[in-house]
């Protein structure tokens, strides 16, 4: 069992605790939070130890989960893989993508493994159906939430757009070509509603709106291709696949049948991937442990996490023009 600990208490923070005592993989030795008073609540009402400073913490550990707020994770990840420890970032990875470099350099310096919070890379409904994901041309996501003065310290896209972001990057294996963008401040100082085009070299269009400003919440990504739909609620963790193929000769009474203007006809079927049910935190944590022990490249790494954070500021930068 690798040895773990926690920087940062907060709503998360509370989360990764519960998991990582819970998993066979780590063993948690405790945790450091800047608020002192939240700490000694915590460590009294669930048991976990608090530990006075970053650094007793780090030396008693093998591995650092970062959980802090997204501007000091480039000083928590600096000091943690100089004392030669392995790091799980929250995202996004950095505050900047120059930090976000940073920590690339500085992990490969010393020789240390790297993991991104990119949760919904462990949603059982992308899990399930990422592998019939084949060469996409166009893309449509949906991340609306409603109203929470938690993350408001960062653009909408920082916040919630990321995720979908990271996902697009992982299934469209094409170079980024083009980004267009516009973004709305409606209650906080940086957008709250956000909508990007990502265009691709190999000629896929991704469309993302997110907001946190909804009346309801929605989490979903639809991916076109050729002769296949694939749709996907990370929200509800449901998804279809819709295919098209060539109509049979002479088709059954309840078969669905589209004819083109050329005369083509195709059949249309419907499938229902089997989802199974996961913990997708504690999947991501145990991701990381499986990589240091078999020293292989963890699921979201340190790199891909940079490439999501560098596009998110081209977008942002788009409003800004």
């Amino acid at each position: 069992m690798l040895k773990v600990g926690v920087l940062g208490a907060g709503h998360l923070g509370k989360i990764h605790l519960r998991l990582l005592q819970q998993s066979d993989k780590y063993e948690l030795v405790g945790f450091y939070d800047e608020n002192q008073e939240n700490a000694e609540r915590i460590s009294k009402e669930f048991g976990y130890k608090n530990f006075s400073t970053i650094a007793k913490l780090i030396h008693a550990v093998d591995v650092i989960d970062i959980v802090t707020p997204t501007l000091s994770h480039y000083k928590c990840a600096k000091v943690a893989i100089k004392s030669g420890k392995h790091i799980f970032i929250e995202k996004p990875i950095a505050n900047t993508v120059e930090e976000a470099e940073e920590i690339i350099a500085l992990a490969k310096e010393y020789n240390v493994k790297g993991q991104v919070g990119h949760v919904e890379r462990f949603n059982p409904a992308f899990i399930a159906t990422k592998n019939m994901i084949e060469n996409p041309m166009f893309i449509e996501t949906h991340r609306l939430a409603e109203f929470n003065p938690r993350g408001t310290d960062v653009p909408v896209v920082l916040d919630l757009m990321i995720h979908d972001i990271d996902a697009i990057l992982s299934v469209v294996k094409s170079k980024v070509k083009n980004i267009s963008a516009s973004g709305v401040s409606v209650i906080s100082d940086t957008p709250d509603i956000a909508n990007a085009r990502i265009e691709f070299e190999s000629g896929c269009v991704a469309n993302l709106t997110a907001s946190r400003i909804s009346m309801k919440n929605m989490r979903k990504t639809r991916f076109f291709q050729k002769d296949a739909y694939i749709s996907v609620d990370f929200l509800e963790k449901k998804c279809e696949v819709v295919r098209m193929k060539d109509a049979p000769e002479t088709p059954g009474d309840f078969d669905m049948i589209l004819q083109n203007a050329e005369g083509v006809k195709k059949q249309i079927y419907f499938t229902n991937p089997e989802v199974e049910q996961n913990n997708a935190i504690l999947d991501e944590l145990e991701s990381f442990a499986n990589a240091i022990v078999t020293d292989t490249t963890p699921v979201v790494t340190l790199e891909q996490a940079t490439d999501a954070l560098r596009v998110a500021y081209q977008i942002i930068d788009c409003f800004q023009k």
